[in-house]
């Protein structure tokens, strides 16, 4: 088994199949740790989880916007910040709803963090002073501090590696932010976020050998970008 990890995939079916079928992803052998925010986007999320769940081994880790479409499916809650960032394309893609009974129940299987071996993996960041017990979850969904942080210190020469970690994989925020489509690596994390809900790509990584394959940019893949997620 070979575990992998994938960014935020925001609705870009077609990124998504491009990302498995370029890594060679075995749906019955491998593993795959989505980095949260399935949802919200491009147009097609439902069928995003519909491929999802067609993987044995598939964890979800929870992101912001996953828990949006988690209250609409549940509650019937549409805030403005939601709808108005990608949640009108979620309510599309299952026809103004509801929300497919196995899907609900792979959002609801979401974590805020998950460890294997030395490496551990979170939707945004982590207060790299505290232990997981004691993490706030809106920093472990929300936080974009720890890749500005990992960010300054490679700048710096400083060797910490943060929460003591081998590697953290993170989402949430977009490389592009910082100038490039590519995955990062600052310290010890790695920001597997390049766009795919924008303008950008989507990125799956081998955790260990840190091999990465990428779809074609989403935006062109849809003839657009979505409203800004």
């Amino acid at each position: 088994m070979k575990t992998f990890a994938i960014g935020d995939i925001h609705g870009s079916y077609k990124a998504l199949l491009q990302c498995l079928e370029r890594s060679k992803f075995d749906y019955q052998k491998d593993r795959l740790i989505v980095l949260g925010d399935v949802c919200d986007g491009y147009p097609e999320v439902k069928d995003c989880i519909d491929e999802l769940l067609k993987i044995k081994h598939c964890d979800l880790v929870i992101g912001n916007h996953d828990m949006w479409a988690l209250d609409w499916a549940l509650w019937g809650a549409m805030p403005v910040i939601w709808t108005s960032q990608g949640g009108d394309r979620t309510m599309a893609s299952y026809s103004g709803g509801p929300m497919l009974k196995a899907h609900i129940d792979f959002l609801k299987s979401g974590q805020l963090w998950l460890e294997s071996n030395s490496q551990l993996f979170v939707h945004a960041g982590i207060n790299p002073d505290l232990p997981l017990v004691r993490q706030d979850p809106e920093v472990l969904v929300w936080d974009r501090d720890l890749l500005q942080k990992a960010w300054e210190s490679v700048k710096e020469k400083d060797t910490i590696k943060f929460g003591g970690y081998e590697d953290i994989f993170i989402g949430h925020t977009t490389t592009q932010l910082y100038k490039t489509l590519l995955p990062m690596h600052v310290s010890n994390v790695w920001a597997l976020d390049t766009g795919a809900g924008w303008s950008g790509k989507l990125t799956i990584m081998d955790v260990n050998s840190k091999k990465y394959w990428q779809s074609d940019l989403s935006m062109e893949l849809y003839g657009g970008t979505p409203d800004i997620i």
